[in-house]
């Protein structure tokens, strides 16, 4: 079996509007982050993320979240992009703690991944429409930001 490789596709910073609070379900407490917008660059593409998307966040007994996110880029050229990550966010009590005050963290000391797809009617970035992304997160005050990688 061939080595997984990956290569850089995009840094993304996201700008969060506030929480909508569902409670705790049978699946852990839920919540609902409100994006705002962002921006993504990279050698490939690089724009602005409208305003819109959301992040379906899960607060799991075991102290872990999980994240199902969805949101619309729109490159510099004007083509609009469906992004879809699913990701696990955990770490030890006390480092959660802080990530969680809103606190900066060294991303070095938690586990923070996400599973990367795209969708869209652009011909120019259609070859997204067949790639499967990877991506690594931090989550400093001011926002989430993601390193994104294509696997080849």
């Amino acid at each position: 079996m061939a080595e997984i490789r990956t290569t850089h596709l995009m840094t993304m910073k996201l700008a969060v509007s506030g929480m909508q609070a569902i409670g705790a379900t049978p699946n852990g407490g839920r919540r609902v982050g409100l994006v705002a917008g962002g921006t993504f660059e990279g050698a490939k593409l690089r724009g602005t993320i409208l305003p819109g998307g959301a992040d379906w966040i899960i607060a799991r007994p075991d102290g872990s979240t999980t994240l199902d996110v969805r949101l619309v880029l729109q490159t510099d050229d004007g083509a609009t992009i469906g992004m879809t990550y699913r990701g696990l966010r955990h770490g030890p009590a006390e480092v959660m703690a802080k990530v969680n005050a809103g606190e900066f963290v060294d991303p070095a000391l938690y586990y923070f991944r996400t599973a990367v797809f795209f969708e869209t009617a652009s011909e120019k970035y259609g070859w997204l429409n067949g790639a499967i992304a990877l991506g690594t997160g931090s989550r400093p005050p001011e926002g989430p930001v993601y390193d994104v990688f294509e696997v080849l």
